[in-house]
């Protein structure tokens, strides 16, 4: 039971993971708004927090709750799969440092300057953060049907 509670709580961070990058993609327009500007540094602190536990449910299914950290370290998938969420979360750099510079606007209840050529870059990035998660999936999938096991 816990093997499934673990896997459980791995899809779930995933599932949130997705779908708060998906409103940071929604939220994210021009002309910004006080609420909007308040509501994307939120949503963007959510994400980081949701990648953190992907991570850490991740971790305990390889070490504990899966088929074992052999089995996964000796998977080009889980490699290649590993790679994937290191880029996403290196990309997600970007907007969050845009984010994070508008703090002192929000602490003062203005609405933070943003050009037009800064936002289309980290509109950019979060569609590629989403079109890189999606890849996932498939790699998680041929991973746990036995593809890409190296040889010893």
């Amino acid at each position: 039971m816990v093997y499934a509670v673990a896997a459980y709580l791995h899809f779930v961070a995933i599932f949130l993971l997705f779908a708060l990058l998906v409103l940071e993609h929604q939220l994210f327009r021009l002309p910004l708004n006080f609420k909007r500007a308040r509501s994307l540094f939120r949503v963007d602190l959510a994400f980081g927090i949701a990648a953190g536990l992907v991570l850490v449910t991740g971790a305990a299914r390889a070490m504990r709750y899966g088929k074992g950290l052999d089995y996964y370290l000796n998977n080009s998938f889980f490699h290649a799969k590993i790679g994937v969420f290191v880029l996403v979360a290196l990309l997600s750099i970007y907007p969050t440092a845009t984010f994070l510079r508008w703090r002192p606007a929000l602490k003062a209840g203005e609405v933070p300057a943003i050009s037009a050529a800064s936002a289309r870059g980290v509109k950019l990035v979060i569609r590629i953060e989403l079109a890189a998660l999606l890849v996932l999936p498939l790699l998680a999938v041929m991973m746990a049907r036995g593809y890409g096991v190296l040889p010893r």
